[in-house]
């Protein structure tokens, strides 16, 4: 099928993103105001797809991004390194005292109705200093780059975050790169920014460069302003309320020849029903829906970006890359932390109707 653009067949990497790596200060189960104990993961939505297309997929991937020469620096890099993902970083001193830091994200994971709760300590992030001239463009795609990524947590991060993604998309368009951005709208980022009307003027300015667009449609109507059904009135999995807001996306956004979410409804913490759709260059491709039970949540719709993104950078038809997609976003579920555990052969038999059924 014709997707609206030529994916380049050879690279030096397969993709480049650009965005935040962060820590996240995981006590499982347990309220932070109860926790004694905690398990680290290596995260930032950017991240996550980069790490994912290496890690499962083995494709040859970087991470444009902030680093702090200082202990949490050096526990982030190693996990970017034990990953597979190739460092682009711009290297910030710390001064022992006030930074700046690697942001740090806090999520316990909740219990059955017993919701999972995420806040925030990104003071003084290195990321969120980053700017226009920090990288040299010109050198890294000239390399040869496929496919370039970044979403909307890093934009919300500065001013100069959201000019940054611009430069780096420029670059990447006259390049002959195809350009992918997750809108990822998150209310309590935006919120000392400006809020959602601060929001909709920036990732607006972004998405007039972007190819291939992921955001559902609560993405759509708080990050982009398009006029929508109440989220909340309707069954989440039903792919009709996204569909219908695809057509106002491409008539402002005419270049966007593919636009693709997640579908969730959430019975419980630890059971949801599952599945994806997606808008190409037309089409509609749906993915199959299961019920999971889940582990973590946390970097779901990051492992679904990633499965599609290689699925469509390896050739496979809309319908195949939105299964890939969906059984990776579903297996990422069941481990913990944000970034893949799982193997591509797990991850094309679950999308070809796999079981649970124990491998001898």
């Amino acid at each position: 099928m014709d997707l609206g653009f030529k994916i380049a067949e050879k690279g030096a990497l397969d993709l480049v993103s650009l965005g935040a790596i962060v820590h996240r200060i995981d006590p499982g189960i347990i309220p932070f105001r109860k926790a004694t104990q905690f398990a680290i993961h290596v995260s930032g939505g950017e991240f996550n797809v980069a790490a994912n297309l290496a890690d499962c997929f083995g494709m040859r991937t970087g991470i444009a991004s902030a680093m702090v020469s200082y202990p949490i620096g050096e526990l982030i890099a190693e996990r970017v390194r034990a990953m597979g993902v190739r460092p682009l970083y711009r290297t910030f001193a710390h001064d022992g005292t006030h930074g700046p830091n690697m942001a740090t994200v806090y999520s316990d994971r909740g219990f059955g109705v017993r919701a999972p709760v995420v806040f925030y300590n990104r003071s003084n992030e290195a990321a969120a200093l980053l700017k226009p001239g920090d990288f040299d463009w010109s050198a890294i795609f000239q390399e040869g780059v496929r496919w370039f990524h970044s979403g909307g947590i890093f934009a919300s991060l500065s001013e100069t975050t959201a000019e940054l993604i611009i430069e780096a998309m420029k670059a990447a368009k006259a390049a002959g790169v195809i350009c992918s951005f997750d809108l990822n709208y998150r209310e309590k980022l935006w919120k000392s920014r400006g809020g959602t009307t601060h929001a909709q003027e920036v990732l607006g300015a972004i998405v007039r460069n972007v190819d291939v667009l992921v955001g559902n449609e609560e993405d759509l109507q708080k990050a982009l302003g398009f006029e929508g059904p109440e989220v909340a009135a309707r069954s989440k999995l039903d792919p009709d309320a996204f569909l219908s807001m695809v057509g106002s996306v491409i008539d402002r956004y005419p270049h966007v020849k593919i636009v693709a979410t997640t579908l969730r409804e959430t019975h419980s913490t630890n059971r949801h029903s599952w599945s994806a759709v997606a808008w190409v260059n037309g089409k509609t491709v749906l993915a199959p829906t299961c019920d999971l039970d889940i582990l973590d949540r946390v970097g779901g719709g990051d492992g679904f970006a990633s499965g599609f993104i290689f699925g469509l950078l390896t050739g496979e038809s809309p319908e195949d890359a939105i299964k890939l997609g969906w059984a990776h976003g579903a297996l990422l579920t069941t481990f913990p932390g944000d970034t893949t555990m799982a193997t591509l052969d797990q991850v094309r038999d679950f999308a070809r109707g796999g079981s649970a059924r124990i491998q001898r």
